[in-house]
């Protein structure tokens, strides 16, 4: 896993490699072309890294195409009749060199197309290339961007600018730079032109720490960045915060911070971390000027600031993993252990609060009443009945607002599934869990259950592999977060609710997934989900070398408990609508008949094919096929799944099927 702690240095070195590199291909000055193309225009000698999702909700980080021949980006704006009119040019221009590993990208950098009107326009005109979305503009202000229809040619070597101009002049400059000879200047585009505002404007020079900067980093960094905090740096000082001001433009450049990875045009949450536009556009504005003081005093400074050991306050519980030595390397298998609950009544949890013993080593951590404790000290997952709160890398406490809440039932023990990873030196893990009751009786309770597939196979060196999983509501119910869930080859992740109706609505896109920040995402308003209806999880893969996480390319990766290898796994929280505390109801039995088939149904036709049958699950329904397939129609449906279910042998810790207490990876 990669160290969060190790994330500065990394971050500063990658944003050396631009200065340090020196060019290996002869080409035109980028400059020097510039006044042939627009005399408004300044390209810049080089291509800081970026990322940007694109209008299908998939994200682009620039510096992972260091292996590509070339990068090319086309400058995009809805209604440009010039490059409309040469659509097909571009895209038989991407599809030829394409086949030569060249990599396009069109850039969308004006403030008045939202997502839902690239994507139309992209159908309307044809376009083949994904469209990045720069709502900001910082990527299309810092390549100089005036018009749509303007083409970049990036050597991914020096992340130098070798061609600026039109489409028309586009091959022919490619030709040069592959063949290594000097590209020929660019001829100016025609297309519209795009408004800049804030590029070069007199307020950017006016922006200083003490009046604009610092009070962003103490509303939104500071918890963080702090005595005690998670972050590797503390942000208490303008010395400090100026010292790391380009690692703050990388980070927000390339999206790693603040680590919130709902993407902005989906949906709304309660718990967002992300910065407003206005509040990202200041602070790299701010970055770009200079990094000016300003008069007055230093407000970060005024006072000391240490994180709070317990960030909700004190506990009403507090339980005690087990103390664990982690080894310097190696794997470790899950370990299972368990502590006596002390209450000698039920009550009921508002909130949870898991603090890691060695944030280094701790990978995640699950939680489940037992009704004893086992008598082979083993907390196995099976026996378990309710969750006392859980953690993941970089999650934050769990909190049951309104009239929600769970139950921990009095005595009895509180099982542990702890994953750790080793990290280079041994370490001893004195993890804790801080409990926080309510004084009353909540009129609901908050369930959970996993949209699963342990049955997922990623081919090796597959560059954007795709799997998909659902779990069927038969009865209404409000969902209130989703935390999805995978490892290091995972690169994005969505949730769908298709009603019955057929209509699907995007609720949670993360165009990239990060696996050093796993959250859960909270709507801002429950969501309806009518009997009938599903939750589709999306993911998409990348196990391919320009994944820098990837352990390995070359090998087919399945469904692991272990990092190295993958899960398919996003846990959703909801409530029954026809449920409350007073009239509790089997959760687990309601999904039972439709469990297996959204694991398996790739194509989503509510039936099971031959074709989708994968792993050791797939193997066993295939070898009764026959005898499972009732009405011989060819295909299994979820009454014959469901009845074929019950005569399985439950397979170990309960991984046959999702609840709230499946093991998390």
């Amino acid at each position: 896993m990669t160290n969060r702690l190790g994330l500065a240095a990394a971050l500063l070195a990658g944003t050396a490699l631009v200065s340090s590199c020196a060019t290996d291909r002869p080409a035109t000055n980028a400059m020097a072309a510039g006044a042939a193309v627009d005399a408004a225009a300044t390209t810049p000698a080089s291509v800081d890294n970026f990322m940007l999702a694109d209008a299908n909700l998939e994200a682009t980080e620039l510096y992972r195409f260091a292996d590509a021949p070339a990068f090319v980006i086309v400058t995009q704006a809805n209604g440009d009749a010039v490059l409309h009119g040469q659509a097909r040019a571009l895209n038989d221009l991407a599809r030829a060199y394409g086949e030569k590993g060249v990599e396009f990208r069109m850039l969308n950098s004006t403030q008045k197309d939202t997502r839902e009107a690239i994507l139309a326009e992209a159908g309307k005109a044809g376009y083949a290339i994904p469209i990045l979305m720069d709502n900001n503009q910082l990527i299309g202000e810092g390549l100089g961007v005036t018009r749509s229809a303007e083409v970049y040619v990036v050597n991914p070597k020096t992340w130098t600018v070798v061609y600026r101009g039109g489409i028309a002049g586009a091959g022919a400059a490619l030709d040069a730079f592959l063949a290594g000879k000097p590209v020929p200047a660019g001829v100016a585009s025609t297309g519209a032109t795009i408004a800049f505002p804030e590029r070069g404007a007199a307020a950017n020079a006016r922006l200083t720490y003490v009046k604009d900067v610092a009070p962003i980093l103490e509303k939104n960094c500071v918890a963080c960045h702090q005595e005690g905090g998670i972050g590797p740096m503390q942000l208490t000082s303008y010395e400090m915060v100026k010292g790391f001001s380009p690692m703050i433009r990388e980070v927000i450049r390339t999206d790693r911070m603040p680590p919130y990875n709902a993407d902005v045009h989906v949906g709304k949450f309660s718990d967002t971390k992300n910065l407003s536009a206005a509040d990202i556009k200041t602070l790299v504005h701010w970055v770009e000027a200079g990094a000016p003081r300003g008069e007055g005093a230093d407000p970060l400074s005024a006072r000391k600031r240490v994180a709070a050991e317990w960030p909700l306050g004190k506990p009403d519980l507090i339980l005690n993993v087990p103390e664990y030595k982690v080894p310097a390397s190696g794997i470790v298998d899950y370990q299972r252990p368990y502590t006596l609950n002390p209450t000698t009544e039920g009550r009921w949890i508002r909130a949870t609060t898991v603090k890691p013993g060695d944030r280094q080593a701790v990978h995640h951590v699950l939680t489940g009443w037992m009704k004893e404790a086992p008598a082979n000290g083993v907390a196995s997952e099976t026996r378990w009945r309710g969750s006392v709160g859980g953690y993941a890398v970089g999650a934050e406490s769990n909190v049951f607002g309104g009239d929600v809440g769970t139950f921990l039932p009095a005595g009895g023990a509180v099982g542990f599934q702890m994953h750790y990873t080793p990290y280079g030196k041994e370490a001893v893990d004195k993890t804790q869990i801080g409990v926080y009751f309510r004084n009353d009786m909540p009129k609901y309770i908050m369930r959970n259950v996993v949209v699963i597939d342990p049955t997922i196979e990623i081919a090796p060196n597959a560059p954007r592999h795709k799997e998909v999983a659902y779990v069927e509501f038969p009865n209404d119910a409000l969902l209130y977060s989703a935390f999805p869930h995978a490892h290091y080859r995972a690169y994005a992740s969505d949730l769908w609710l298709q009603t019955p109706d057929g209509k699907k609505t995007l609720l949670l896109s993360l165009p990239r997934y990060d696996f050093n920040w796993q959250r859960s995402y909270t709507f801002a308003e429950p969501i309806k989900v009518p009997a009938g209806s599903r939750l589709i999880a999306n993911y998409i893969y990348d196990n391919s070398k320009r994944n820098p996480a990837n352990p390995d390319p070359s090998i087919k990766v399945s469904w692991g408990e272990q990092s190295h290898e993958e899960m398919l796994f996003t846990s959703v929280a909801f409530r029954w609508v026809d449920e409350t505390a007073a009239k509790q109801i089997d959760s687990d039995a309601r999904f039972a008949s439709t469990r297996m088939l959204g694991m398996m149904d790739d194509n989503i036709d509510g039936k099971l094919q031959k074709a989708e049958l994968r792993g050791q699950m797939g193997q066993m329904i295939g070898r009764f096929w026959s005898a499972i397939d009732k009405n011989a129609d060819g295909s299994l449906d979820k009454a014959e799944l469901a009845a074929a279910q019950k005569m399985m042998p439950q397979r170990r810790r309960g991984s046959d099927g999702p609840n709230e207490n499946t093991p998390l990876g």
